[in-house]
């Protein structure tokens, strides 16, 4: 059962403290506005559980079942919860565990069944991956850019963590990666509206939020960058580029084209290039709302080019 443990300097305790430590880390989300009474389980980040917003300690197997009907919103057969939950032992000594899991859950309004004896969070149970889910879902709405020409940037902080980032357990990694890339494309799209109503310095934080998450994704980079020239932080979008070149050339040896390069890439694209060379970037081959191209007025040379004859 150590799969569920945080492997962390701070977190290196026995089973039997697993819990108070785990509870000792959690952090409130950032978003305060959805703290209410009753139940609250946290999943983000690190696992918690409150009532009346005061922590509630459980036994480790117990935590772990709770943690998964968090994650897996729909009733679960108890048969197949036992066997991911205990997948290294038998069938026979899964379901004793998963029995023992549901007794140590000593408050009644926390654990329910339905009519076919398969196991659920009870209905007033408030989720923060749930919370996190409709955001993603209203971040994808087609009204997002009259929303936010209107009222500004939305409280982004459900949007900020994994899913129990330092468990191991394997029926966790699918739905963690799933949300990890929900919650980026969220966060890209919405530093792209804002960027597109002109509100750049929330544009710059949300796209920030993103590439911390995953910093060799490219997606989330241009959007940095993308929001920064429209801020006009020219130097600032040219430092971020850089930064992903060299993130490039230390984990795969390479900078391969990208969109992010077309995006920077200078107005003469005939400009050579050269193993190790970057194209040099001129502040307004960028079409970017704000920004301005001024009129060309003729083509300029660099020493070594093949039309300066040199």
């Amino acid at each position: 059962m150590s799969d569920d443990h945080c492997r962390s300097s701070e977190c290196d305790v026995t089973p039997a403290h697993a819990e108070s430590a785990d509870l000792a880390t959690e952090r409130a989300p950032a978003d305060r506005s959805t703290e209410c009474s009753g139940p609250r389980v946290r999943v983000l980040g690190a696992f918690g559980l409150r009532v009346d917003d005061h922590p509630v300690p459980l036994p480790v197997d117990s935590r772990r079942l709770i943690a998964y009907l968090a994650v897996h919103p729909r009733p679960q057969p108890t048969a197949a919860l036992a066997a991911d939950l205990w997948s290294g032992v038998g069938p026979a000594p899964a379901a004793r565990l998963l029995d023992e899991a549901v007794t140590g859950v000593d408050l009644p309004e926390l654990l329910a069944a339905d009519d076919r004896g398969r196991l659920h969070l009870a209905d007033d149970v408030r989720v923060d991956l749930a919370e996190a889910l409709l955001l993603v879902r209203g971040l994808s709405s087609a009204d997002l850019l009259r929303t936010v020409r209107d009222i500004g940037c939305p409280q982004t902080g459900l949007l900020e963590a994994d899913i129990l980032p330092s468990w191991t357990a394997p029926w966790i990694a699918v739905e963690r990666e799933r949300f990890r890339q929900l919650r980026l494309s969220a966060l890209e799209g919405l530093a792209g509206t804002l960027t597109a109503v002109d509100r750049h310095d929330d544009a710059v934080a949300v796209a920030r939020r993103a590439v911390a998450t995953a910093p060799s994704r490219e997606r989330s980079r241009r959007a940095l960058v993308e929001a920064l020239l429209a801020g006009g932080h020219v130097s600032d979008a040219l430092a971020e580029y850089e930064k992903f070149q060299q993130l490039l050339r230390n984990s795969v040896g390479a900078t391969p084209d990208s969109e992010l390069d077309r995006l920077l890439a200078p107005l003469d694209s005939g400009w050579p290039l050269g193993p190790g060379l970057h194209r040099p970037v001129q502040r307004w081959g960028v079409g970017m709302p704000g920004t301005h191209r001024p009129a060309q007025r003729g083509r300029r040379l660099a020493a070594g080019s093949p039309a300066s004859g040199r």
